[in-house]
């Protein structure tokens, strides 16, 4: 979605917004969030990641900060965004970034092993 029709659908309001973000999760088994430096405070990221996980998505994140922008510069490391999250396991508060793996798309070198991530996230959300 280019930025004029995100601004669109946000004149629409909230519910559009959730209703556009359930819809592209239709049909999809792994989600994969891209960590830049203001991820984590995205109220829509966050929205994303916790309809993902109740779906029962699979989930990655994959830090950008190593990823140069449109100016030549790259940015820092941003926070999880799946420590926000806690889910009961057993009877232990857990976060989202205790089952959820993340990566750095530079030094892990997502451009050769994104594929693979994203294989095993799907086999861990059992998809």
């Amino acid at each position: 979605m280019d930025a004029a029709d995100w601004e669109k659908l946000k004149r629409q309001g909230d519910e559009a917004i959730q209703r556009w973000i359930d819809k592209q999760l239709g049909g999809t088994s792994v989600t994969a969030v891209l960590i830049g430096a203001e991820t984590f405070y995205r109220k829509w990221v966050n929205y994303e990641i916790k309809k993902s996980h109740e779906r029962g998505n699979g989930l990655l994140g994959v830090y950008i900060q190593h990823i140069k922008n449109q100016g030549g510069y790259d940015d820092w490391k941003g926070d999880n965004p799946f420590d926000k999250f806690y889910i009961d396991r057993d009877g232990k508060k857990v976060s989202l970034s205790e089952i959820y793996p993340t990566y750095d798309w530079v030094n892990d070198d997502g451009y050769n092993n994104f594929g693979n991530w994203v294989e095993k996230a799907a086999k861990k959300a059992g998809r």
